[in-house]
């Protein structure tokens, strides 16, 4: 059964966010809250962790995983960012984005678009994902929290629990999150792609 975090979203005690820290670093998956909705999440390295994952979202081997970050810094190391696609990013992060880039060789494979040899990477515009991510040092494997069958994300904490909770080590609730999902761009071609419109508003890239 996992264990419920009740952090602030705009003021998130330090002292829980530690905890899923040690939680995450022992190798847990978590449901958090994002600028987007709740998510799943996991590090990088925990291989279990991200098979846990594609199982509770019955993903196949080409769903785009997103890597989580905290700064630009952390997406120049783990994909390929030439000086234009650099700028594009730096102008529009934080922000409700995933960007589809060339991951670097820094990237597990297993994490990869197998026919594309891409990763969607973000930096959310999100004081409690942010303060994790600094206190993590090192960006957060995640997917939306939309389950088998849904068109939506799970929105609601509670609820969250009692569907998956036994599949999860924690659950970080800062209340009810509305649809918001983050604006797909493809930033792997001459031009840039719209995949999917959300959140984020898409004319920088029109």
């Amino acid at each position: 059964m996992s264990q419920m975090f009740y952090i602030h979203a705009d003021n998130p005690q330090a002292r829980l966010l530690e905890q899923v820290v040690y939680i995450l670093k022992k190798g847990g998956v978590i449901a958090l809250p994002t600028d987007s909705g709740y998510a799943l999440g996991c590090l990088l390295d925990n291989k279990q962790g991200v098979t846990r994952i594609t199982q509770i979202r019955n993903l196949d081997k080409n769903h785009h995983l997103t890597l989580m970050c905290r700064d630009l810094s952390q997406i120049s190391h783990y994909a390929y960012v030439n000086n234009r696609t650099f700028r594009l990013v730096k102008n529009n992060t934080p922000g409700s984005y995933v960007f589809i880039l060339q991951a670097s060789k820094e990237v597990p494979r297993r994490l990869i678009n197998e026919k594309r040899k891409t990763i969607g990477l973000r930096i959310p515009n999100n004081p409690l994902n942010l303060q994790l991510l600094s206190l993590l040092d090192s960006p957060l494997m995640t997917t939306s929290l939309i389950l088998p069958g849904d068109e939506f994300a799970q929105s609601d904490p509670q609820q969250i629990d009692d569907i998956i909770g036994h599949q999860l080590e924690a659950i970080i609730d800062s209340g009810h999150i509305g649809q918001q999902p983050t604006t797909v761009i493809d930033l792997t071609e001459d031009y840039p792609v719209i995949i999917r419109k959300g959140s984020g508003d898409i004319s920088p890239f029109e």
